[in-house]
């Protein structure tokens, strides 16, 4: 079966920085639902689409492409007492950006009172490889598409 519109592609990943320092591997297969869900990038899309199980590729994508350029608005500092207890350095918080919009943002630094907070992707602003080896592609079932994620194995569970 080809990668199209409505199926679910899963696949092993491997990412790594521009210098092919290793930043994350899958332990296990990772599952999406491909056609313009928002599951994936969309250059991994765009480079999967039409492909079969045992497909394999080397992506390097600029940073743009990637997870977005770095955007020092969103580096915040604010006062540790609006932390609930234990915040601690490499946490993730949920909150809002200045302009309003919820965002998930790093613990960078507690120094005193203040927590220093960044609101960007750990990997905003780099040029990324990926290593992709598709693994199985199926066609989605209804629920998979009106929910606009895959269930079960390797997916969203409700």
């Amino acid at each position: 079966m080809k990668i199209e519109k409505d199926t679910v592609v899963t696949l092993k990943y491997k990412v790594s920085d521009a210098q092919g320092k290793l930043l994350e591997a899958a332990e296990e297969p990772m599952a999406y639902l491909h056609g313009g869900y928002e599951n994936t990038l969309p250059k991994i899309e765009e480079a999967l689409s039409g492909k079969e199980k045992g497909y394999q590729t080397n992506l390097v994508l600029s940073a743009a492409d990637a997870f977005g350029e770095r955007d020092e608005s969103l580096l915040q500092t604010m006062p540790k007492k609006d932390f609930p207890p234990g915040v601690k350095v490499g946490g993730q918080l949920r909150g809002r950006t200045p302009d309003g919009r919820e965002a998930i943002f790093n613990v960078l630094k507690i120094k005193g009172d203040t927590v220093m907070l960044d609101g960007n992707h750990p990997w905003a602003g780099q040029v990324l490889q990926f290593q992709l080896n598709v693994i199985d592609v199926r066609a989605a079932i209804a629920e998979e598409i009106e929910h606009r994620h895959v269930h079960g194995a390797h997916g969203h569970h409700h």
